[in-house]
């Protein structure tokens, strides 16, 4: 499975140098650009490495100054603030690419006669908003009633990269699967006509890292203690670190200080979300993983009458909507105000966008029943 792109901001000559050089040294990185003129690796602005551990090393190999700028421009580019026209030429190119789910619903919908339809939801920024304590990510009971509805009608997940109990608590709707830690900690509900087995754990593939991330925890929370705003959070098989609230002059530090924790770990990998830094464990599971076993475990593993609807807005969900692009089957719904590089085949704005469409989702199966 190939890795995601990100967003990032234009950087400066030192950091491309930097990117190169781990892009030529690494797997991790997505391929460069095979169009690009005269073979020279291209990265768009829009583009970005995996892991941030790698690239800050290879910075690292061309002087001090080259690693801090790199590790706060990747800081920076894993939340864009960079605002796009509505009605710029890029905005256009790229809504053409991926038109709403709202504006052609009735395109995809077609997709699903016949089929069973699955859903698959990331929850901050997809069903909750982003907010500065990650802790008050509380979705409004409008979208609890929406994703409820769903669920009568369709298998539904939540995918998130928090702890699976802490997306429950958010949630609390017992009818659903949930998958937490980014994947790495799968139950199934313990309620509902869509349930298939118990309420036993169906998969945690990163069961034997959890004394490591409970050692690495505690060494992270003593380590950025002193840095106002840096949040170290506990989610079981994934530690994010926080640094929405911290002031942009420290990212620095607070990478390095990071960065000094793992050294001790090399079966732990560094990733970026918007505006967190994520410790997980290196085995190949990720949302894409559990985006197939979670069809598996429906019956719907090669199966042709499915259609899996995925909608995220992070760059871990573009890990499933890799998977939904290489079955060829499915589609992923990007949820972003601006553009991004993403395998997602269409977008939404923001999570009122996706209560709208889950509300139409209902509406068309009662229409879909009534007629029958």
């Amino acid at each position: 499975m190939t890795n995601p792109n990100a967003v990032v901001s234009d950087t400066q000559s030192a950091i491309t140098m930097a990117i190169s050089v781990a892009v030529k040294t690494s797997s991790l990185y997505s391929p460069s650009v095979t169009n690009s003129p005269n073979n020279i690796n291209l990265f768009s602005r829009n583009k970005f490495p995996k892991s941030i551990e790698t690239a800050a090393a290879a910075a690292g190999a061309h002087g001090g100054m080259a690693k801090n700028i790199a590790w706060v421009d990747i800081m920076r580019a894993s939340s864009p603030t960079r605002n796009t026209s509505e009605d710029s030429e890029e905005k256009k190119a790229w809504i053409m690419k991926h038109p709403s789910a709202l504006g052609v619903f009735e395109e995809i919908m077609s997709a699903a006669k016949m089929k069973q339809v699955v859903i698959f939801l990331d929850y901050d920024g997809t069903l909750s908003p982003i907010v500065e304590n990650p802790d008050q990510a509380y979705m409004a009971p409008e979208m609890r009633e929406a994703v409820k509805n769903v669920a009568k009608y369709f298998p539904t997940a939540i995918v998130s990269g928090r702890c699976r109990a802490k997306v429950y608590n958010f949630v609390r709707l017992s009818e659903l699967y949930y998958a937490g830690s980014h994947g790495m900690d799968i139950k199934g509900p313990s309620s509902g006509k869509h349930q298939k087995g118990n309420q036993n754990v169906l998969c945690q593939p990163a069961k034997e890292f959890l004394p490591m991330m409970a050692e690495v925890y505690k060494r992270l929370l003593e380590k950025t203690k002193d840095i106002l705003g840096a949040n170290v959070e506990n989610n079981k098989f994934c530690l994010s670190v926080h640094f929405r609230c911290v002031e942009e002059q420290y990212w620095s530090d607070l990478a390095d200080r990071v960065k000094s924790v793992l050294k001790d770990y090399p079966k732990l990998r560094l990733t970026q979300g918007r505006k967190v830094l994520e410790i997980r464990p290196t085995i190949k599971w990720d949302k894409g993983k559990a985006l197939e076993f979670l069809l598996e475990s429906l019956g719907h593993a090669n199966s042709k009458d499915v259609l899996p609807i995925y909608i995220g807005d992070d760059r871990t969900d573009e890990d499933a909507f890799k998977v939904l692009r290489k079955r060829g089957q499915g589609f992923g719904i990007l949820v972003s105000k601006i553009p991004k590089e993403t395998d997602a085949n269409y977008s939404l704005k923001e999570p009122s966008e996706v209560m709208h469409f889950l509300q139409h989702l209902v509406t068309w199966k009662r229409s879909v029943l009534r007629s029958h």
